[in-house]
């Protein structure tokens, strides 16, 4: 096939889209939809949210999972696709599309439709459609009350270091060699793992679905950084927040990689971003099940402020974080 013949490349991704009638082929998608629907959508540019070399199937399989991310913070249950690609000449689009139909099937997900065009840097922007989950509700940043209990999915920070790595280490991929100046085999296995954090996260479909059969929780999908993020649930809720830095949960090795590439843990861990796990609030008392990892990190409080908790001290937790349109905050 010529990898410029968009017709020829249309049909042959709409014979492996999967069981039954195609989605793809009219100028928009044909769905019937019943009940309460959540939709999201998540750009991923080439040089911003990843290294620019990186292979087109890593790139797909990661714009899928950082959308289910937020589905799974929504407590949603993951249905249609629609993407927008645009991406200079010479892109391997039958790789992409492999590795996202791939990715999609695991997860439930039709690739209904979307756009085809030429540009550089690659670009590709996702639309996700998620149903409600029977007999669930869909979660909301804004129903954190005070005295509920502030719950982690899985570790901070990790991703960030993660890009830190790849950032010195040349072209990105699972196989990028760690860079010789991160010394120690703790601090070196844990680079590898960072890296692979940083390209393939997982989506916590599995809690996010859980929190939906839950009579009161409150959610939020961590891309930007645990501190703003955490801010802007607490925003939503009307309330504030205190988390012990004592409690965040740590990769293995985190420590000793954050000391050979120069940053300090907690600055990760609170304003790393790309960690896309849950942080979610939920009444004292309700714990989620072991299975799903997750780790108590401090309580919801009435005064409107946010508070980090380090041994005796106390000091307010500014926004820190990723901000899409200043940069890195």
């Amino acid at each position: 096939m010529r990898p410029h013949d968009e017709d020829r490349l249309l049909a042959w991704l709409r014979r492996r889209v999967g069981p039954g009638r195609p989605l793809i082929g009219d100028d928009a998608a044909l769905i019937e939809l019943h009940g309460g629907v959540a939709l999201t959508v998540d750009t991923q540019i080439e040089g911003v949210h990843y290294l620019p070399g990186l292979d087109p199937a890593l790139m797909a399989a990661r714009l899928l999972a950082v959308n289910l991310s937020d589905l799974a913070a929504c407590g949603a249950e993951p249905a249609y696709a629609l993407l927008a690609l645009a991406a200079p000449p010479g892109f391997d689009h039958q790789g992409f599309f492999r590795s996202l139909l791939a990715a999609c099937r695991r997860h439930g997900v039709r690739l209904a439709g979307g756009d085809l065009a030429r540009s550089a840097p690659t670009t590709a922007a996702l639309t996700l459609v998620g149903r409600r989950r029977r007999g669930g509700r869909f979660l909301r940043r804004s129903a954190a009350r005070p005295g509920d209990l502030l719950w982690l999915g899985g570790t901070v920070g990790e991703s960030a270091a993660g890009r830190f790595v790849l950032a010195l280490g040349g072209a990105p991929g699972f196989r990028a060699p760690v860079p010789v100046s991160i010394r120690g085999a703790a601090a070196r296995a844990a680079a590898r793992r960072a890296i692979r954090r940083h390209l393939a996260p997982q989506p916590q479909l599995e809690l996010g679905a859980w929190l939906a059969h839950r009579r009161r929780a409150s959610a939020i999908d961590l891309s930007d950084g645990l501190a703003r993020d955490l801010h802007r649930l607490c925003r939503e809720s009307g309330v504030g927040a205190e988390i012990d830095a004592e409690r965040l949960p740590l990769a293995l090795g985190f420590t000793e990689l954050c000391a050979a590439l120069g940053h300090g843990p907690l600055e990760l861990a609170l304003g790393g971003g790309e960690d896309y796990v849950l942080l979610f609030a939920l009444p004292e008392g309700v714990r989620p099940p072991h299975r799903l990892g997750c780790t108590a990190i401090g309580r919801i409080t009435a005064r409107r402020a946010v508070v980090l908790i380090e041994g005796s001290t106390r000091r307010a937790l500014p926004p820190m974080g990723w901000d899409h349109l200043a940069g890195q905050g």
